[in-house]
């Protein structure tokens, strides 16, 4: 049997969609679950390979439900991320009229996306929550909801018909979805890279979260995601989820993780892999004075100090 990727299912979710782009999954059995929280640990368990799981939208940001799965349990690691262009179909059973939508499910991500379209054509119409957008189908097929946002491609897999096509308040909104898997090396560095941490402060002072930012702006790193999110611990207790260009072995960044475990309660790698949104022709130079061959002369300078050879 080959070895099995989870994806947040049913069948015809845009995760179904975005996983089939990775080259792997024709390989691997892509085996559909019904949550983030199933997909995740099915990895933890051993049960499959890897999950592939949505993790933040333009739109909206960070989908809590993954980021919350990631931050706690058993550590797992991101290796590869993919971005999907998102736009949604109204799916409704045969012979429905928009007149007669007077509930309308979807993923809670998808609400934010179409809420505005909503107001225009379905003022009226209840909106109840899916665990996705392809379940939100299958009960419109099931007669428990009149109307679903979903891909269009979901129609013919649950016999429905888009009523209305291309329905996206924000123009060219994107989701965000990863590869997740137990924790190894990462793969090598490609030059255009993204690492992902979650960080515990030690205690709560002024100028708590700009220490933790300053170790990477005095290395020149750049921040592309910075997401709080609650420890359970009382309220005003949070950790940061955040998302930085560059890869754990390039020096720049393995001193900043370094300076944050130093400083940090507790940090969580989550992996270092390489961007969907740029290939390494395209990758940002770095500042002058935090390139590789820049901190190794640093480095060196220092040990002719240290040998008094300066």
């Amino acid at each position: 049997m080959p070895a099995s990727y989870a994806y947040l299912g049913p069948e015809g979710t845009f995760t179904e969609v975005a996983l089939r782009t990775l080259p792997e999954a024709a390989t691997r059995e892509l085996v559909p679950y019904v949550s983030v929280q199933s997909a995740l640990d099915a990895v933890r368990t051993g049960e499959a390979e890897a999950a592939f799981v949505p993790i933040e939208n333009s739109v909206e940001g960070g989908i809590t439900t993954t980021l919350d799965e990631l931050v706690a349990g058993e550590p797992l690691m991101i290796y590869r991320e993919v971005l999907l262009s998102i736009t949604f179909a109204l799916l409704v059973r045969p012979g429905t009229e928009l007149t007669d939508i007077k509930t309308v499910s979807a993923h809670p991500a998808a609400q934010p996306q179409v809420r505005n379209w909503m107001r225009k054509h379905l003022p009226d119409a209840h909106w109840e929550s899916a665990a996705s957008n392809a379940d939100a189908a299958r009960l419109v097929q099931e007669g428990r909801y009149d109307a679903a946002f979903a891909g269009e491609f979901a129609a013919a897999r649950y016999g429905l018909q888009a009523l209305e096509t291309e329905i996206h308040d924000a123009e060219n909104a994107q989701t965000r979805f990863v590869l997740v898997g137990r924790p190894a090396r990462p793969a090598a560095p490609t030059g255009a890279d993204k690492t992902s941490v979650v960080l515990w402060q030690r205690d709560d002072h002024p100028g708590a979260l700009r220490d933790l930012l300053g170790e990477f702006a005095s290395r020149g790193i750049n921040l592309m995601l910075l997401q709080s999110r609650p420890t359970g611990a009382g309220i005003g207790n949070y950790c940061f989820c955040i998302d930085a260009e560059g890869h754990i072995s390039d020096r720049r960044m393995a001193e900043a993780l370094m300076g944050l475990k130093r400083i940090c309660l507790q940090v969580r790698f989550l992996g270092s892999y390489p961007r969907a949104d740029i290939g390494p022709a395209e990758a940002p130079s770095t500042r002058p004075g935090t390139s590789d061959e820049e901190f190794m002369a640093a480095a060196d300078w220092v040990a002719r100090c240290q040998d008094g050879r300066f």
